[in-house]
């Protein structure tokens, strides 16, 4: 019976020992970088956004505590996408195995193990994550930010000075002090658009006046040529795929300055790497949006709902959900011309700190007729704690206090003469008919 009792004592010990064996097995050079590899150093490295590097066992091991305790609380990798509904080619998120050993490594007290374990560095292009662009266009001149105060939205005109149109294939924007950048929308303005002309000069940061009522400050019907949000992965289509620079267009920086207690100087950079072959499909950034809604103050789940009907077949290639502080969740769904309906992304914990395009890992295709529906909530509460002010009544409006629906989308169509006009333009009647 003693023995028995001083068995059972030590089963828990038992039980224990494997497991704290296999955590001090667990090394840095053997398990742990080749995680960061894949999932991290993309962002944490030198001249990225990440607040710490990550690249080696000495820049990694103090952080090893906060490493663990941000991966269990989902904050790191950045990835919002509810994994029930569809799967995605750029999914940041970690698998159970690698949860399991980051933690175990922390818990094992981060041991280094031998170099002869770890894998090659993973190299990177400094100052790209794209390879090095065949063109970079950038600001003539810094635009300073001030320590604090509003700064309204500033438009710059960039000329391409393009003699032959160009066929984008991978594109990145580089603000040069990401700090004070909230947000950028890089268009493409045709060469017969009047958008903006005799108001903004070449490289001046211009803000429109506020007397009369505008709709052309969401790109005047230009196309987009790409996004920028802290986080964001450049953009890089398929070999066959890319996006049309015409000749004699500007790109014009529609940017979201945002002050944070210190001035700073921005000088952002567009790097573009071109199609090597005529593409096959064209790329066209389109938006599902509401810009009509008013949500109560102290309403905790206010809903917003957009649509809109594609006339013309395309296939969906990446989404990319923007709101502001209070936005809670976002949604996109199809509903296709034989009635069923398809949730094609659900972020349940939108962020707006960490705004990401989620790109499907099979292309989506969306015959003619298919409806597309986006819905979002909103919670202007007490209890968002990003919430500016849960007594306000908050309407669309390009500041980060008040809000916006917009669900953007990539779509690769096969006409290639087709633009975004065009793509969202019925098609005129023949022969007379209606």
């Amino acid at each position: 019976m003693i023995w028995v009792r001083r068995l059972s004592a030590c089963l828990p010990f038992l039980a224990f020992a494997p497991m704290a064996s296999a955590a001090r097995d667990i090394t840095f050079n053997k398990d742990v970088l080749p995680i960061l590899q894949n999932h991290c150093q993309e962002c944490h490295r030198a001249g990225e956004i990440g607040k710490m590097p990550l690249m080696t066992y000495q820049q990694t091991r103090p952080w090893a505590a906060a490493i663990k305790e941000s991966i269990l609380l989902k904050k790191m990798p950045p990835w919002f996408a509810d994994p029930h509904f569809g799967k995605f080619s750029n999914d940041r998120s970690l698998s159970k195995d690698e949860l399991d050993t980051l933690t175990a490594w922390a818990d094992g007290g981060a041991q280094e193990g031998a170099a002869k374990d770890a894998p090659p560095p993973r190299k990177f292009l400094e100052g790209w994550n794209i390879p090095t662009p065949d063109l970079v266009i950038q600001m003539p001149t810094p635009f300073s930010v001030p320590a604090s105060g509003e700064v309204e939205y500033q438009y710059i005109v960039l000329p391409t000075n393009f003699k032959q149109d160009q066929w984008i294939r991978m594109a990145e924007t580089r603000p040069t002090d990401r700090s004070v950048v909230h947000h950028m929308v890089v268009f493409v303005r045709d060469p017969e658009s009047p958008w903006l002309r005799g108001e903004a000069q070449p490289g001046v940061a211009f803000v429109p006046p506020k007397t009369g009522r505008r709709n052309d400050l969401g790109g005047g019907g230009n196309e987009i040529l790409t996004v920028y949000t802290p986080g964001m992965v450049p953009d890089a289509w398929k070999p066959n795929q890319a996006k049309l620079i015409k000749a004699g267009s500007d790109l014009v920086l529609q940017v979201h300055y945002t002050t944070n207690g210190k001035a700073a100087k921005d000088q952002t950079k567009i790097g573009m790497v071109l199609a090597k072959e005529p593409p096959t499909e064209r790329i066209l950034s389109l938006a599902v949006s509401n810009a009509r809604f008013v949500i109560p103050p102290d309403d905790p789940n206010y809903e917003v709902q957009a649509r809109m009907r594609l006339i013309n077949p395309a296939k969906i290639i990446s989404f990319f959900p923007h709101m502001h502080l209070r936005g809670k969740d976002f949604e996109y769904r199809a509903v296709f011309p034989n009635g069923e309906t398809q949730t094609l992304l659900r972020v349940p914990k939108y962020e707006f700190n960490w705004q990401l395009a989620y790109k499907p890992a099979e292309e989506i295709a969306l015959p003619p007729g298919t409806r597309l529906e986006c819905t979002a909530h909103y919670d202007n509460s007490v209890n968002n704690p990003a919430n500016p002010n849960p007594k306000a009544e908050v309407r669309f409006g390009e500041q980060s206090w008040e809000e916006m629906m917009v669900g953007f989308l990539d779509l690769a169509i096969s006409d290639l003469t087709m633009d975004s006009r065009k793509f969202m333009t019925p098609p005129r009647p023949v022969n007379g008919g209606n």
